[in-house]
């Protein structure tokens, strides 16, 4: 013989089953690589994307970095920072959700970097208190100082600027 359950009972089940589901559950928005060529490569997926925000793509021997630059209807473009050897058509790729930043101040004085922000001189790492977007708006005419001492290039069409 069956038992039977009430439909109150069912209620009452469903709502502490939601009562404790985590909603704060880390969610990764994922997208997939169409085609890769010349350091870019064009993925579809990541609809909620930012433009100069870092993405990992997942390849067969780790992780590579990459910066979203063109935004379109139904993919974007990510310029792979590394080698685009190992990325493949269909590998994934995964927000981070952070805009692509550099340390700035005076511990990179005399410092090398690669174009993540992280030390290439063998020196040890760089203090990440201070940073700023690698795409940032630049100060006004108004704001910045007049320019004292003019830097002659030798060619006369960015010499007259």
């Amino acid at each position: 013989m069956a038992t039977q359950i009430k439909s109150d009972e069912i209620s009452s089940i469903l709502k502490k089953q939601l009562e404790s589901l985590d909603l704060a559950s880390d969610t990764y928005e994922t997208g997939t690589v169409l085609q890769v060529g010349d350091g870019i490569a064009r993925v579809f997926g990541l609809s909620q994307a930012m433009a100069g925000e870092l993405v990992e793509v997942q390849t067969k021997s780790g992780a590579v970095s990459g910066l979203v630059l063109n935004l379109e209807a139904d993919n974007v473009g990510v310029a792979i920072l590394g080698s685009d050897a190992e990325v493949k058509e269909g590998d994934t790729v995964t927000r981070t959700k952070t805009i692509a930043s550099v340390p700035v101040g005076e511990t990179i004085l005399g410092r090398v970097i690669n174009a993540l922000g992280e030390p290439i001189d063998g020196g040890p790492a760089l203090d990440k208190k201070q940073t700023r977007p690698i795409e940032f708006k630049a100060p006004g005419i108004i704001r910045r100082q007049n320019v004292h001492e003019p830097l002659e290039t030798g060619i006369k069409a960015i010499d007259t600027m």
